[in-house]
């Protein structure tokens, strides 16, 4: 399986790059910018102002170049930079990577693969703060790893449910806890009779037709079997 680091520029560090460089992992991490890494693309920075003030809409430039810091790196790494130029002036970012423009050119690998991480910590704040994976207040390490286990399990059900019973649904690519407020927390009347449990829904429920869409979704599902 290949494994991909994406971290800020708090994570650049030669320990850590030169870890996975040795263990077959690769990295795309944030570079803090600094005069050496401006100069390096001088040339883009230019080339997106003048793209600027030509179209009136914020221009990005990339560079693909490799660079060595003075002290602190161990080896020559590729590094890309962002030249962009927006109606505040310009605003220039770097990445390092071990990736090869071979597998991802410049502008794809900062725009497609570092900036995605983005969407990740959403995903990380959604488990956090609508699954209650900060919950962890209990007095001993064990009891909270249990926490976070069972909000761990409940964030891989809810996506499976988004990403299969949601699909082709106004929630597909909805928050988890809209999901559970529209969906889940739905009040019903239950019925336990000798063979059989009864679930009645209120038939003025604002999300029935939505509810019955994704029973269908799931049904269609082919069941797992499990034989003994």
């Amino acid at each position: 399986m290949k494994i991909v680091i994406r971290a800020d520029s708090g994570f650049c560090r030669e320990r850590i790059m030169a870890w996975c460089e040795a263990n077959d992992v690769d990295f795309v991490l944030g570079l803090a910018k600094n005069k050496r890494l401006i100069k390096q693309i001088a040339a883009e920075l230019q080339q997106a102002k003048e793209l600027f003030e030509t179209t009136g809409q914020p221009a990005r430039v990339f560079a693909d170049f490799d660079y060595q810091t003075l002290k602190s790196w161990a080896r020559s790494r590729r590094v890309i930079g962002k030249a962009e130029h927006l109606a505040k002036g310009r605003n220039p970012r770097f990445v390092v990577t071990s990736l090869t423009a071979n597998e991802f050119e410049a502008k794809s690998l900062y725009e497609d693969e570092y900036c995605a991480r983005g969407d990740m910590e959403n995903r990380i704040k959604e488990q956090q703060l609508c699954l209650f994976a900060d919950r962890t207040s209990a007095a001993t390490m064990r009891a909270n790893e249990l926490r976070l286990w069972f909000s761990s399990v409940a964030y891989t059900l809810m996506t499976a449910l988004r990403r299969l019973g949601l699909k082709g649904t106004d929630l597909s690519k909805a928050r988890c806890d809209t999901i559970r407020l529209k969906l889940l927390k739905i009040g019903a009347r239950i019925r336990v009779t000798v063979r059989k449990v009864w679930v009645s829904l209120a038939e003025s429920c604002p999300y029935q037709v939505l509810f019955r869409q994704v029973y269908q979704n799931l049904m269609r599902l082919s069941p797992i079997s499990l034989r003994c």
